[in-house]
């Protein structure tokens, strides 16, 4: 063992139960700046006329919205919810789903050429339904793209009084849910961030439907049985542009908490328990400046449900008895599909660690890559030494995707519809159309290349009986910081002129206790 980390060791418990009776200041600050989560409600919209017309789809339903809130509209199309953009006005690239940006996971074209995307992107041309501002602000269970479709099946059924009966029904259940309209509920939220990359939980690992209705044991604070919170409780929201997103501009460089400034935007942990949450005199308050607060408080992701790892697009393809098909894993996912190659899931997973300012760095479609390596599609930025790095938590999910093998660019085919690769099964076909309308060069050659892509940890919060152990970390053989560059880090790492004084001091007390035992031993036989 260490000698450092073996006084260190010591030093900790002396001090833990020196104050095991003190109250930690950041739980205390947390309640004060939380006193209330009750949101007051004054409206009633299910008397609203205009509410009580039959709709027929979600533009009619938004229309009837923006009568009476008549700056909404203007707002939502400037949020990153519709444009799916994201200058960097550095670099000039435009970063998002909607510009050039590119994933590992669903690598479909960008600007929304595949309509399956378009079930939670909400803003391009091309959407059939448009906009509909009760996806995010009705707290029913309704499926508008559904009910809409089955209006419009049940209409078109003139001559048949059930038909239009079971029309009129769907229309009132909608009319009903009117006076459910509030604050967006997880339910809302998780209704395309539970489902990111296809699935539930393929995409980010600490969000899945889990955590609908989760326990505090899954989630401190949206457990249902603590303190239940919503998503906009941390997520705070100005003028519809919402707190968290993290393409060109560091959530958390202003790391104010709302005890300095109670109108701060409350996105980082400090945001209500302070940059000292622990016990006074407590050795884990000196962490937190080069610490992230979740790598010690979300163990693991994925503690319910599996989330996907790895996607290998190069296995797609393959048939049986002539027919595309797909197999299922010990999970019960799907780790095999023809139309999406092979995958791999995991739960209780551990995350990996990185320095991180708040920034992700990520390639886009017009960046040239080195394809004797694996390719870094998204990694976090940051320094031990830039004064505003933490380390970090991520999911790392890994990928083989296609690449251009004469412009040495990433590749983003077209995934449905009729020309699309998971009706043809054609990859020339597929990438040809699909970086024709992302308007970017394609050679006609391609391959495939390792890619990775991160994911902040942030959700899955364990209570304080499960956080990580401080010899997780301060530990020589497999250290969860393994590869963590930047820190001299007590147990992991050793220094042996250190090393060798330690155990000098050791083994000097080790001798100085037995010598004088034996000096008293003798002492005591010759008064004898």
């Amino acid at each position: 063992m260490n000698s450092f980390y073996l006084v260190t060791a010591m030093s900790l418990l002396l001090i833990s139960t020196t104050n095991a009776g003190d109250t930690a200041p950041g739980r205390t600050m947390a309640r004060q700046v939380l006193k209330t989560q009750k949101t007051w409600i004054t409206h009633d919209h299910s008397k609203h006329k205009i509410l009580q017309q039959d709709f027929k789809n979600g533009s009619e339903l938004t229309d009837a919205c923006i009568s009476c809130h008549n700056n909404i509209d203007a707002q939502f199309r400037k949020t990153i919810h519709w444009t799916w953009l994201a200058p960097d006005p550095e670099t000039k690239r435009i970063y998002g789903k909607g510009g050039d940006s590119f994933n590992n996971f669903c690598i479909s074209t960008n600007k929304m050429k595949d309509q399956s995307c378009l079930d939670c992107h909400a803003g391009w041309k091309g959407i059939e339904d448009g906009i509909n501002c009760l996806v995010c602000h009705i707290q029913e269970d309704i499926n508008w793209k559904e009910s809409f479709s089955d209006i419009q099946a049940f209409l078109a059924e003139k001559d048949d009084p059930e038909s239009l009966e079971m029309a009129a029904d769907i229309q009132q259940e909608i009319r009903d849910a009117f006076s459910h309209i509030g604050q967006p509920a997880r339910s809302n939220c998780g209704g395309c961030h539970f489902y990111g990359g296809g699935g539930d939980g393929v995409k980010h690992g600490d969000l899945d439907t889990s955590l609908i209705k989760p326990t505090k044991t899954l989630d401190v604070h949206m457990g249902v049985d603590g303190k239940n919170f919503l998503c906009v409780r941390c997520h705070t929201t100005k003028a519809h542009h919402i707190d968290g997103r993290l393409y060109t501009v560091p959530a958390s460089l202003n790391r104010k908490s709302l005890i300095e400034d109670d109108l701060t935007s409350k996105i980082t942990c400090e945001s209500c328990h302070s940059s000292t949450p622990h016990k006074s005199n407590s050795k884990a308050n000196a962490h937190t400046d080069k610490v992230a607060c979740q790598s010690c408080h979300i163990p693991t992701y994925a503690r319910v449900n599996p989330t996907k790892m790895k996607w290998d697009w190069s296995k797609a393809g393959k048939k049986k008895d002539g027919k595309a098909y797909k197999t299922k894993g010990a999970f019960g996912k799907y780790d095999y599909m023809s139309i999406k190659g092979k995958m791999k899931w995991e739960k209780n997973v551990q995350p990996q660690y990185f320095w991180f300012n708040g920034s992700i760095k990520s390639l886009t479609g017009k960046d040239m890559i080195d394809v004797s390596q694996t390719v870094k599609l998204s990694h976090p930025e940051g320094s031990p030494d830039d004064g505003y790095s933490r380390i970090f938590p991520f999911k790392v999910h890994r990928s083989l995707q296609p690449y251009d093998k004469i412009n040495k660019t990433l590749l983003a085919p077209l995934l449905s519809g009729k020309e699309g690769y998971w009706e043809t099964l054609d990859w020339p076909s597929a990438l040809e159309k699909g970086m024709e309308f992302s308007k970017l060069p394609f050679s006609g050659k391609f391959d495939f290349v390792e890619t990775t892509y991160v994911f902040p940890i942030t959700h899955m919060v364990a209570p304080k009986e499960n956080v990580v152990s401080c010899s997780e970390c301060h530990t020589r053989k497999n250290s969860r910081m393994d590869g963590l560059a930047g820190v001299y880090m007590p147990g992991r790492d050793t220094i042996r002129l250190i090393d060798l004084a330690g155990w000098a001091i050791i083994f000097a007390s080790l001798a100085g206790v037995l010598l004088h035992g034996f000096g008293r031993i003798v002492a005591g036989r010759r008064k004898g």
